[in-house]
C-alpha cells in the first residue's frame, strides 16, 4: 500500500514534468466566491495565563479526535485563497471552520512561528529569536504539542522542507524528525511513508512556496504556480487518511507561519502578518468562519483540547472551542499578538 502510494506520487511528478519547480502559470480564479457563515459567540474563559507550567485539567474535554495533523505552508498569505485556484483549501473550509484573518507572530519569521505554533507560545517564552538553522543555540524553551502527545505515549512526527525547524521542537519528544530537501512532492512522499506507520500528533512543513515567493516575488505567477501545487500535495494528504479509514477521526489543521510581500517577509504588515486557519474533522462545525481573533499559537493549544490532553499553563495559545460549535465571548478574547507585545 505504501510503495503504490509512493509510486504514484512520483508518476505525477513525472507527469508534471514540463511545470517543474520554479515553473510559470497564469492566475486562475478564485477558489473562494463568497463569505463563509459567522460563528457565534458567548463566553469563553480568561486568556491570562497562570505563571507555571502547571496543566489545566479542569478545561480539557474527553478527547475529539483519535490524532492531530497539522500541515503548514510555508510562505502562504491569507489573501490568496481569494486570488488563486486552491480547490483542496477551498473544499477543506466547506468540510469545517475557517479564518482569513488568523495572525502570526511578530518578526514573521519561519523558525519562530513554528515554535510559537507547536508550543502556543509567545518568542519571549520559547525562546527562538533567530530564523537560520544553528544548533549551538538549542532548542525551543517551552513545552510543545509534541511533548504533551509524547509524555501520553502517543507517536509523535514531523516531516519538513527545513531542517532547521528541529530547533523548534524537543527533539527526544519526537519518534519521528524526517528534513526532506527538495520539492513539496519529496516531502508529500515521505510524509504519506509516516502517515501509514501511524501517527498521533504529526507535523507536515511544505517550503516551496516561501522559496519561490523569495526568488520571484509574493504572488508573482511562479508562486502561484508553487501555491496550487501545495494545495496538490496537501490534496494527496487527505486522500490518505481517507483511504486508511481515518479521515473521519483525525483533527486536521493547515495554517502559515508567514505571508510576505515583494521579495521579503518578516515585518507587520498585513501581507506578512495575516495567514489561514482551517481546520476540519470530529465535531468540527462544516462551513464555519471564524469571527473571533485568531493566532497561530491557537493551533497546539487546539489540537491538545481536541485530544484530550491538559493545556499547560503557560501557554498563551487557547483553544477555539467555537469551531466547535461552543460559545464564546469575543469580548475577552486578546487580539492576536497583544498578549506578546515585549
Amino acid at each position: 500500500m505504501v510503495l503504490r502510494r509512493v509510486v504514484t506520487i512520483l508518476a505525477a511528478a513525472l507527469l508534471c514534468a514540463a511545470c517543474a519547480w520554479p515553473a510559470t502559470v497564469a492566475v486562475t480564479t478564485a477558489a473562494l466566491a463568497s463569505p463563509l457563515p459567522a460563528a457565534s459567540a458567548t463566553s469563553a474563559p480568561s486568556l491570562a495565563p497562570p505563571a507555571t507550567l502547571t496543566p489545566l485539567p479542569s478545561s480539557t474535554p474527553p478527547p475529539l479526535a483519535a490524532r492531530v495533523l497539522v500541515i503548514t505552508i510555508d510562505g502562504l498569505r491569507a489573501d490568496t485563497l481569494y486570488r488563486v485556484n486552491m480547490p483542496v483549501l477551498a473544499g477543506l473550509m466547506q468540510r469545517g471552520a475557517s479564518s482569513l484573518t488568523a495572525q502570526t507572530i511578530l518578526p514573521s519569521g519561519t523558525l519562530m512561528a513554528h515554535a510559537s505554533i507547536l508550543s502556543a507560545s509567545c518568542p519571549a517564552k520559547h525562546g527562538i529569536t533567530w530564523n537560520d538553522y544553528l544548533p549551538a543555540l538549542g532548542e525551543t524553551r517551552a513545552a510543545t504539542l509534541f511533548d504533551l502527545v509524547h509524555e501520553a505515549g502517543g507517536r509523535t512526527v514531523m516531516v519538513v522542507g527545513k531542517e532547521k525547524l528541529i530547533q523548534s521542537v524537543h527533539r527526544e519528544r519526537l519518534d519521528v524528525f524526517a528534513y526532506v530537501s527538495g520539492h513539496d512532492r519529496d516531502v508529500t512522499a515521505r510524509a504519506v511513508i509516516e502517515m501509514s506507520n501511524g501517527f498521533d500528533a504529526m507535523l507536515v512543513h511544505f517550503p516551496v512556496v516561501d522559496g519561490i515567493g523569495h526568488l520571484y516575488g509574493w504572488m508573482s505567477p511562479q508562486q502561484v504556480s508553487a501555491i496550487e501545487r501545495a494545495d496538490a500535495a496537501v490534496g494527496t494528504l487527505l486522500q490518505v487518511l481517507e483511504e486508511d479509514g481515518l479521515i473521519q477521526s483525525t483533527l486536521v489543521i493547515v495554517t502559515a507561519d508567514h505571508g510576505g510581500h515583494a521579495l521579503t517577509h518578516g515585518s507587520d504588515r498585513p501581507e506578512d502578518m495575516t495567514v489561514p486557519w482551517i481546520l476540519a474533522g470530529p465535531g468540527v462545525v462544516a462551513g464555519l468562519r471564524l469571527e473571533s481573533p485568531i493566532s497561530v499559537m491557537d493551533t497546539a493549544a487546539t489540537a491538545a483540547w481536541a485530544l484530550g490532553l491538559p493545556r499547560p499553563a503557560a501557554w498563551d495559545g487557547r483553544a477555539v472551542e467555537e469551531a466547535f460549535g461552543i460559545p464564546v465571548d469575543l469580548g475577552i478574547i486578546s487580539v492576536p499578538n497583544s498578549m506578546c507585545a515585549p
